[in-house]
């Protein structure tokens, strides 16, 4: 990694980084002190691949870079940013670097198994992720088991519409159950099972389902 100061208009957003969208970021909190100094604090990017005119992916740092960008049309110029610069192609490294600036703001834990399954997918372990960002093992585990839910269960826990604790359970759960427990969440006139009682509730359709299974008789073979 290698410090240096870049252009604004030789920067672009990554896909990588974890607050990647096209809804710009909340950036009132920086605005007024970027209007006034610019940005300090420096960047993180990457060489743009398949781009030779010297194009920089922003991996973490969207907010400043914004910011900045407001300040430009107002009239404000502090010339070239200040940059550190990954190696160009690393993905891994990539994502690392944008949730650990991101931190700070304190990422949903939908947000953070996005990124640690992207992890994973480019070869990171469960120790080195936990390693990386201080978590636990088995916080670690614990996030990525969110991989398990339907994406409907997943997006209700990150807007919180249900907890920790009824999460947990329905990441135990198998997909069958998960789309009965959402029948019920969708049923203003049902009793829908949240926490402990989840809990209780999935034991008990395993006990019956495992019951109705032992008296299905199978035809015989002659």
């Amino acid at each position: 990694m290698k410090l240096d100061f870049i252009d604004h208009s030789k920067l672009v957003p990554s896909k990588v980084n974890m607050r990647h969208g096209p809804k710009p970021p909340d950036v009132g909190d920086i605005l007024p002190s970027i209007r006034k100094r610019g940005v300090i604090v420096p960047l993180i990017v990457r060489p743009q691949a398949g781009n030779d005119n010297g194009v920089h992916e922003i991996v973490a740092g969207r907010r400043r870079w914004t910011a900045n960008a407001i300040a430009l049309v107002e009239g404000i110029d502090h010339g070239p940013l200040p940059v550190a610069i990954l190696d160009a192609g690393d993905d891994a490294d990539a994502i690392e670097a944008s949730l650990l600036e991101n931190t700070r703001l304190d990422p949903d834990e939908v947000t953070r198994w996005e990124t640690f399954a992207r992890l994973v997918k480019e070869g990171r372990d469960i120790a080195d992720i936990s390693a990386t960002f201080g978590i636990p093992e088995l916080g670690v585990k614990r996030i990525l088991a969110l991989g398990n839910l339907l994406p409907r269960i997943r997006d209700l826990y990150r807007k919180e519409k249900i907890n920790a604790a009824t999460v947990r359970h329905l990441t135990l759960a198998s997909k069958q159950q998960q789309k009965a427990w959402l029948a019920l969440y969708d049923d203003d006139d049902a009793y829908c099972p949240t926490g402990q009682q989840l809990k209780a509730w999935l034991l008990c359709r395993a006990r019956h389902n495992s019951h109705y299974a032992d008296r299905v008789i199978m035809p015989s073979t002659l």
